[in-house]
């Protein structure tokens, strides 16, 4: 016996020097920061501060220090870092089948201080690293200081580090107003953060609550009446999942954030700490352009905008610089306040200021009264209505990865993500699954139809009638020009041949996996919202001959000696569509920049490579859309307001063939100056761009009356297209 005791002794004489030193309890040299990268390696971002706010120990609630020491270490102020009594009651209670934890406060410590150097592996080696350094930090540091020291650095799932973030995420409250309850609660789940967590367990949750509050009683926290009345109390949550962001972040980096929490969160990686490098698909050059492309161009739109709102006439121009000119000698959409004044009352009642009001006791008349007369607030909340937004997102089709993402024209001042969180009636955009739908089932693309007015029986006996602003003629047309003309009234009748199960499957299969698609016959023109993202991974997939690629903004996951610990690039593909449906399908969608309402791609930028796209716009202008594919690459654009009450005002302005194209036309400009596309490209299976038509009058969508989606063939009476303006501004 006297033997191994000399052994273990001299063993843990060898480990001293193995742990952490003096120098390194005042500097916790295992933590790194994990970084976001370019594709390129250029760094986009890091979480050097990650979701973590330190405190000091008068900054918590009372009752955490006091659950904490009931619970996890009740003799913490007798010991010096290791309790060797409980680790004696432990060994005994482990023999006879119930096992239990004998590490202390100060050793649970050493092991979130010192990861690395005292191992992450179930061992007696990490037991004996953790004991020397649990007792080396209680000769360096005050039991307040341990204490303070423990509660920052804790781990609470959901990247929240430390009691301050965990309170704020569960309770959404700072660790100083915690109650017993939500202290309770914290503690409990620090015995296992997963299987305790309040999110997705409650009800173990709140045993594991009941617990802490037993020992909190057990050692004289509260006595036996209070604790009867506190363990009946429900569970009571406020969880609001914390995002801390740098100052370079956009949206790309946002939502990486928001992917990898989650990511770490499973696969017990601490972001914070772990020193990953995650190496993103982001290609900085191509996101330059779309920036520039983003902000150039939707300011010019803000000027249409603000000067076609601005009087009762509206300018007959089809060049932005002539709005851009204009725009400083105008008040801003003056007329558009002055023909909506109910509009204008239903946004201040819909304002967190009007509520505060009305629940206050203030009579809703008078709150209304009150607050629209506060002349800066009114300012404010006119000029986030009507400030025009827009987002844009390329893909590689052949990969799948996001190339550029600019989820809003600035990121500081909207973070809403216009690409992956907004959902918005895709319109005309929407056509291409119609059409795709109806090769595959064997129609061809000089499949006759009469372009006249048919009414449409639907489900619930309800009759839908869809028209054309520009009218009918009677005439027949093929298949393929009633995509390119983006005619609805052919779109209709493609829609009633192929019927809509097949046209929403294959929607699914190209890429609409999480917006609901709703089976009635006005899905074919585009009127169940969709995200921008999903439209254009539908459009990468039809691209790549109809193999689908989940987008992907992450290619691999190194940890900090350079590792691969998770590596997303080279997923293999899903069919979704036929080659041959695919490959007939892009060549309709060349007649719409070559021919169709999408020539300004050609005429305005230039772009005479291999490309075909569509364009979409929405009922009353409320959405703009345009997306153009290219071999190696495809870029989607939405424009719009945030609120879909505001819309531009001139069907020609409002339309995406003279709207989102710009933003795209200019994109695909700089990539291609810049070299960063092909211009000889050709798609797989295709033929080489013919030079384009490009008409005397431009194709346009139209505006028609609400229930509709608008889009039509060329007029060959005007020189340039109708600025036609809406006679009912109110709706």
């Amino acid at each position: 016996m006297a033997g191994l005791l000399l052994l273990l002794l001299a063993y843990l004489l060898i480990l001293i020097p193995l742990t952490p030193g003096i120098a390194d309890l005042k500097q916790v040299s295992s933590a790194r920061p994990s970084v976001i990268l370019s594709s390129d390696g250029k760094e986009l971002g890091t979480f050097e501060q990650g979701l973590q706010e330190r405190v000091k120990l008068s900054q918590v609630s009372p009752h955490v220090v006091s659950a904490l020491i009931a619970t996890e270490d009740h003799r913490f102020y007798d010991h010096h870092g290791v309790d060797f009594t409980r680790i004696a009651g432990a060994l005994v209670a482990s023999l006879k089948g119930d096992a239990q934890g004998g590490s202390t406060i100060t050793q649970q410590l050493a092991r979130n201080m010192f990861p690395e150097e005292i191992g992450r592996a179930r061992s007696i080696n990490r037991k004996l690293k953790e004991l020397i350094t649990a007792v080396k930090i209680e000769n360096t540091y005050s039991k307040t200081e341990i204490l303070e020291a423990y509660l920052n650095t804790v781990p609470f799932l959901y990247n929240a580090r430390g009691i301050e973030m965990a309170a704020r995420t569960y309770f959404d409250k700072p660790a100083a107003k915690l109650d017993v309850l939500e202290a309770a609660t914290l503690v409990g789940m620090l015995k296992g953060t997963y299987y305790y967590n309040p999110v997705t367990n409650p009800e173990r949750s709140l045993a594991r609550r009941n617990v802490v509050l037993g020992q909190m009683f057990k050692h004289g926290a509260f006595n036996s009446a209070r604790f009867e009345a506190l363990k009946k109390r429900p569970m009571k949550l406020h969880f609001e999942r914390q995002v801390e962001r740098s100052g370079r972040d956009n949206h790309f980096t946002a939502y990486v954030r928001k992917w990898l929490l989650e990511w770490a969160d499973g696969n017990d990686y601490d972001l914070a700490l772990d020193g990953l490098k995650v190496e993103t698909t982001l290609d900085p050059d191509l996101q330059a352009a779309a920036t520039r492309a983003v902000e150039r161009q939707a300011a010019a739109l803000q000027a249409v905008a603000d000067v076609e709102w601005a009087h009762s006439w509206v300018p007959g121009s089809t060049s932005t610089s002539t709005f851009t000119s204009m725009r400083e000698d105008v008040t801003p959409f003056e007329y558009y306040w002055q023909t909506h004044p109910a509009q204008l009352d239903a946004f201040i009642r819909e304002s967190s200021a009007y509520r505060r009001a009305v629940e206050g006791g203030e009579a809703p008349t008078a709150a209304l009264k009150r607050v629209k007369a506060d002349r800066d607030w009114l300012r404010t909340l006119k000029d986030a209505k009507t400030r025009l937004e827009a987002g844009f997102v390329a893909i590689d089709p052949t990969t799948g990865e996001v190339k550029a993402w600019v989820g809003s024209r600035d990121f500081a001042r909207d973070q809403f993500d216009h690409v992956a969180q907004a959902a918005r009636q895709p319109g005309s955009t929407f056509k291409p699954f119609v059409y795709g739908a109806a090769l595959e089932s064997g129609l061809a693309p000089e499949h006759p139809y009469v372009d006249a007015v048919m009414d449409i029986r639907a489900a619930d006996g309800t009759v839908w009638r869809p028209t054309d602003m520009s009218g009918t003629s009677g005439r027949r047309m093929t298949m393929r020009d009633g995509l390119v003309y983006s005619k609805n009234t052919i779109t209709a009748q493609v829609m009633q041949d192929v019927g809509l199960p097949p046209i929403v499957k294959l929607a699914r299969n190209l890429g609409i996996r999480q917006s609901k698609l709703a089976q009635v016959p006005s899905l074919a023109l585009g009127t169940s919202p969709v995200t921008l993202l999903e439209m254009v991974s539908s459009y990468a997939t039809i691209a790549a001959q109809g193999e689908y690629r989940k987008p992907v903004f992450v290619r691999r996951i190194l940890d900090r000696d350079g590792k691969v610990v998770a590596d997303f690039a080279n997923i293999a593909p899903e069919r979704a569509m036929s080659q041959a449906a695919s490959t007939t399908l892009i060549d309709m969608l060349r007649g719409v920049v070559n021919r169709g309402t999408g020539t300004a791609v050609r005429s305005r930028f230039g772009i005479y490579g291999d490309v075909a796209g569509k364009t979409g716009t929405t009922q009353n202008n409320a959405d703009g859309w345009f997306i153009l594919m290219h071999p190696n690459l495809v870029a989607g654009s939405w424009v719009g307001f945030n609120d879909n009450r505001v819309t531009m005002r001139s069907s020609y302005w409002g339309q995406g063939g003279h709207n989102a194209i710009l933003l795209v036309g200019d994109f695909f400009k700089s990539a291609f100056d810049a070299g960063k596309l092909d211009r000889e490209a050709i798609f797989p299976g295709g033929r080489p761009a013919a030079a384009p038509r490009i008409e005397q009058s431009e194709p346009e969508e139209e505006f028609i009356e609400p229930g509709d989606l608008v889009e039509g063939v060329p007029s060959d009476e005007a020189s340039r297209p109708n600025l036609r303006r809406r006679t009912r501004p109110s709706r």
